[in-house]
Parts: C-alpha cells; sequence; structure tokens
C-alpha cells in the first residue's frame, strides 16, 4: 500500500517541529546520509559528462595512432 501527500515545504518545517528530539536527530542524520549519496551520484555524472564531451579521435587520427604505437614498442624493446 503507498500513500503519496503533497505537503508545503512550510508545513513539512511545523510537523518535523512537532517531532521529539530524539527523532529530529535521527531525521538530520537520515538527510545528511541522503545528501552525501546524491552529492556522490552527481559527482559521477558530472565527471562523466565532462568526458563525454571531450576530443573524439577519427579514423584516420587512430589508425595514425596504431602506427606510432607499433613504432614506439619497437623503440622501447631494442
Amino acid at each position: 500500500m503507498e500513500l503519496k501527500l503533497n505537503i508545503g515545504y512550510e508545513e513539512l518545517i511545523e510537523l518535523v517541529k512537532q517531532l521529539p528530539l530524539d527523532q529530529i536527530r535521527k531525521l538530520k542524520a537520515d538527510l545528511a546520509l541522503i545528501m552525501t549519496t546524491n552529492d556522490m551520484e552527481n559527482e559521477m555524472s558530472d565527471f562523466q559528462e565532462f568526458l563525454l564531451q571531450g576530443p573524439v579521435m577519427d579514423d584516420d587520427q587512430y589508425q595514425d595512432f596504431l602506427s606510432d604505437r607499433k613504432y614506439f614498442n619497437a623503440w622501447r624493446t631494442n
């Protein structure tokens, strides 16, 4: 069974003020944990977005890279 309520911010604050002190502390700790988790997810997606906006090689550049790598590997082993 699921119940959804549309409660405004001010109403929510008034409800929280009615809680006992120990439950307010528990709520504060739970909110901090939720914020930390959301921040980590957002940072990861921001970093992924940064990587996706980076430069990309075309086919000719990739073939040049493979050729250069072959020469560097031969040079390094000799």
